[in-house]
């Protein structure tokens, strides 16, 4: 079976130096992907039965879940390989099938938005720099 995971691993860990953390000793194939500085998750990359994402087939497929734009989530779920999140916020996750459905280009700019997405919060205008 395709699958995209260890490509969108190393693509983390090339990116932004993102290694896979496991969590679950239950799913130790379950890899989250967490930001440095805002301690995180990115996202998350599991194996799941296809039933569960969608009704297209039998055994398990490996999904990618990513935080997104709540507004990109409804054009998205009008492609195929896209799906409402598994086990996340449905208004602000989505669920990728890393099983070809999914162009690893499109994926790509996904993660980076995701990424993005939970970058620490800054505190008010001009902040950055202390007043003297």
């Amino acid at each position: 079976m395709k699958s995209y995971k260890e490509d969108i691993l190393r693509w983390a860990e090339e990116q932004y130096g993102t290694e896979p953390e496991h969590l679950w000793t239950a799913y130790p194939d379950y890899a989250v992907l967490r930001r440095a500085d805002s301690g995180k998750w990115y996202a998350l990359i599991a194996d799941v039965p296809r039933g569960t994402v969608g009704p297209d087939g039998e055994g398990r497929v490996d999904i990618l879940n990513l935080k997104c734009d709540p507004r990109m989530i409804g054009s998205l779920l009008s492609e195929p390989g896209f799906r409402p999140a598994y086990h996340m916020n449905r208004n602000h996750w989505i669920t990728v099938l890393l099983d070809g459905t999914v162009r690893p280009d499109q994926i790509y700019p996904l993660l980076e938005m995701s990424y993005d997405l939970v970058a620490p919060k800054r505190r008010g205008p001009g902040k950055d720099t202390k007043d003297f």
